[in-house]
C-alpha cells in the first residue's frame, strides 16, 4: 500500500508539473500549420454532427473532439458561437489544455507498462522519462493528435499483452483489443499500421510463453514451419476479427453525412463513352454513403504510398530518405534519456528482452517505409516503447538485486539532466534538438516542418518588432496558417507566388524596413515556383540582421 501511495505521489508530481509546463509554453507561441484547420473542423462537428472537413484532410476526429469540446459547451453557455478564425486566440489555449486529457493517459499507461515489466521502479522511471521529454512536452501543448495517438497505442499494448492469451475467452481475447485498435485508429490514421504491428508481436510473444509456438521434439525445418502454421490458425481469426471490430468502431464513430461524392461524380463523368460509363455515372449520383472514414484512411495510405520531399541535415531531397527518422532521432532525443537507455543496454541487454522493446524493434525496422518526412511525431509511439523497456529493464534489476545493475546515482543524474533539458528548452520543445547536434540553434539548419517551425512563431516576432522597430509595420513572407499574419503590424506578403518582377524585386514587393521570413521556408522546397526560387536566392545571399528562433529578419532600406 506504502508502494502505491508513492507510485500516485509520484504520477502525480511529473503530471501537474509537466501540465505546468505545457500550459504555460502553450500560450508564448501561436497557431501551428495544423490547428486553425482542426478547431474549425472539430467545431463545425459538434455543431453539425459533420465530420466532413477533417475527413477530406485525413485527419481521424476523436483527439480534434475532444480538445474542441469544452469550447462548444463554452459557447452553448454564452449563447454565441465562436468563429473559428476570428476567435481562434480565444479558444485555442482552451483547446490546447483539454489536450492533456491525452497527456495524463498516456502517463498513466507509461507507468503501468513499466510497472507491469519492471516493478514498481520501472513504472517510475518509465514516467520520468516520458514526462521530461522535450519532444513530448512540446506537442503535448499543442492541440494536434500525435499525443494522442501515443496514449491510445500504450492502452493497446498494455491490454493485449494481458488479454491475448491461448485460455482466455472470446470478450477478453478479440472484443477489448478490437475496441481498443479502433480507438487508437480514431485518434490517427497511421495506428491502421502500429496497431496490427504491435499486436502481431505481443501475440506471438505470449503464445511462445505459453509454449504454444514450441514444435515438436526432433522436428525438422518443414515440420516446425508446418507446426507454427497450425498453432498460429486461432491467431490469425482473431486478429481478422479484431481488425473488423476496430473498423466498425471507426466507421461507426466518424459517422457518415448521406451525401454524394463530387469526386465520384467527376471520375464517372470522364469515363470513356461505354458500358461502364453507363453503370457508374448514375450510380455515382445515387450512392449517397459520404463522407465517412474511408476517405480519411484512404487520404493516409495514398499520402504515404506517394510521399513527398523532405529537408535533412541542410539539404532538399525530392524523395523521402529510408535514413531519415535513424538520423532526426539522434538528434531530437535528449542526451539524458540516451544515456540512461544506453546504461540499460549495456548493463541489461538480457533484462530488454521484453515485449515493449519487441514491438518498439519492429516499429523501428518500419522506418524506412514511412515516406512523410515531417517530424519525428510520427514516431512517438516508438520513442515512448523504447524509454519504457529501459525503464522496465533498470527496474527489474533493482527488485533483484543484480550484482551488475545500472547504479541509481546514474540514473538520478540523467533524469535531473533530463528535467534541466526540459526546464532550459521551454518553450521551445517543438524545436528542441540536443547539444550533440548544436542545440536548438543549429536545428533550422538540420530538419524542417514540425521538427522545428510548425509556423507558430508569429508572437515571438511581434514582440521583436515591439522592441526593434516600434511597432511599425513588418512585411512577412510565412509558412504557417495562423490567421494572427494579417493583424496589425504584420504585413503579409506571399511572395511564392506573386509575378516577379525581377530578380531583385524583394524591396519593391515589401514597403516596409524589415521583412521577416520563417525559417521553414529556407528548409521547405526551394523551388515550388520561379518567383519563390528566384526570392529566395536573393535572400540568400544576405546576411540577416537579426533571427527570433523561427523568423530571419533582413533590412531592406535605411
Amino acid at each position: 500500500m506504502r508502494a502505491r501511495w508513492l507510485d500516485a505521489l509520484w504520477l502525480l508530481a511529473f503530471g501537474v508539473a509537466s501540465s505546468a509546463w505545457c500550459v504555460s509554453a502553450a500560450a508564448q507561441f501561436g497557431a501551428t500549420f495544423d490547428e486553425p484547420l482542426y478547431v474549425k473542423a472539430g467545431l463545425t462537428s459538434w455543431r453539425t454532427g459533420s465530420n466532413k472537413l477533417l475527413m477530406r484532410a485525413g485527419t481521424m476526429p476523436l483527439p480534434v473532439d475532444v480538445q474542441t469540446l469544452p469550447v462548444w459547451v463554452w459557447e452553448n453557455a454564452r449563447g454565441a458561437e465562436f468563429d473559428p478564425l476570428r476567435d481562434l486566440h480565444a479558444v485555442l489555449p482552451v483547446c490546447r489544455a483539454a489536450n492533456l486529457a491525452f497527456w495524463w493517459l498516456l502517463l498513466v499507461y507509461a507507468m503501468r507498462l513499466g510497472r507491469a515489466f519492471g516493478g514498481a521502479w520501472g513504472g517510475r522511471i518509465a514516467v520520468a522519462l516520458v514526462a521530461c521529454d522535450p519532444n513530448l512536452l512540446g506537442h503535448a501543448a499543442l492541440a494536434t493528435t500525435d499525443i494522442a495517438l501515443v496514449a491510445l497505442m500504450l492502452v493497446l499494448v498494455y491490454h493485449f499483452h494481458y488479454c491475448y492469451r491461448p485460455d482466455a475467452g472470446w470478450k477478453r481475447r478479440v472484443l477489448v483489443p478490437g475496441v481498443l485498435y479502433g480507438l487508437a485508429v480514431l485518434t490517427k490514421a497511421s495506428a491502421l499500421i502500429f496497431g496490427p504491428q504491435a499486436m502481431l508481436v505481443l501475440a506471438a510473444w505470449n503464445l511462445a510463453a505459453a509454449g504454444v509456438l514450441t514444435p515438436p521434439e526432433g522436428a525438422r525445418v518443414f515440420g516446425k514451419l508446418k507446426h507454427w502454421w497450425h498453432a498460429t490458425y486461432q491467431l490469425r481469426k482473431d486478429l481478422v476479427a479484431i481488425g473488423f471490430i476496430g473498423m466498425v468502431v471507426v466507421f461507426g464513430y466518424c459517422g457518415c453525412d448521406w451525401g454524394t461524392e463530387p469526386t465520384f461524380i467527376k471520375w464517372a463523368d470522364g469515363l470513356p463513352e461505354g458500358r461502364l460509363k453507363e453503370v457508374m455515372t448514375p450510380i455515382s449520383r445515387e450512392l449517397k454513403i459520404f463522407t465517412n472514414a474511408g476517405e480519411a484512411l484512404w487520404f493516409q495510405i495514398r499520402h504515404n504510398v506517394r510521399g513527398h520531399g523532405t529537408y535533412l541535415l541542410g539539404e532538399w531531397h525530392t524523395r523521402a530518405t529510408p535514413i531519415y527518422f535513424f538520423v532526426a532521432l539522434s538528434m531530437k532525443l535528449p542526451l539524458g534519456s540516451v544515456a540512461l537507455c544506453f546504461g540499460a543496454l549495456v548493463a541489461h541487454p538480457r533484462r530488454l528482452f521484453l515485449p515493449a522493446a519487441a514491438v518498439a524493434l519492429l516499429l523501428l525496422a518500419f522506418t524506412p517505409n514511412c515516406r512523410v518526412q515531417i517530424g519525428i511525431r510520427f514516431v512517438f509511439p516508438l520513442m515512448a516503447l523504447a524509454y519504457i523497456s529501459a525503464a522496465a529493464a533498470i527496474g527489474a534489476a533493482w527488485n533483484e538485486n543484480a550484482r551488475r545493475a545500472v547504479p541509481r546515482w546514474f540514473v538520478a543524474s540523467c533524469l535531473c539532466a533530463l528535467a534541466g533539458t526540459a526546464a532550459w528548452v521551454w518553450p521551445n520543445g517543438v524545436s528542441y534538438f540536443n547539444q550533440a547536434w548544436g542545440g536548438p540553434n543549429a536545428g533550422r539548419e538540420l530538419l524542417h516542418d514540425s521538427n522545428y517551425d510548425w509556423g507558430h512563431g508569429l508572437p515571438e516576432l511581434r514582440r521583436w518588432n515591439a522592441e526593434h522597430n516600434a511597432g511599425e509595420p513588418l512585411c512577412v513572407w510565412y509558412f504557417g496558417t495562423d490567421p494572427d499574419v494579417v493583424q496589425p503590424p504584420f504585413v503579409w506578403s506571399n511572395l511564392s507566388w506573386i509575378p516577379l518582377k525581377g530578380p531583385d524585386d524583394v524591396p519593391e514587393q515589401c514597403r516596409t524596413k524589415y521583412v521577416a521570413v520563417s525559417a521553414a521556408l529556407f528548409a521547405n522546397n526551394p523551388a515550388p515556383t520561379p518567383p519563390h526560387k528566384a526570392r529566395l536566392e536573393w535572400l540568400r545571399a544576405r546576411e540577416p540582421v537579426a533571427r527570433t528562433t523561427h523568423f530571419n529578419i533582413f533590412q531592406l532600406r535605411e
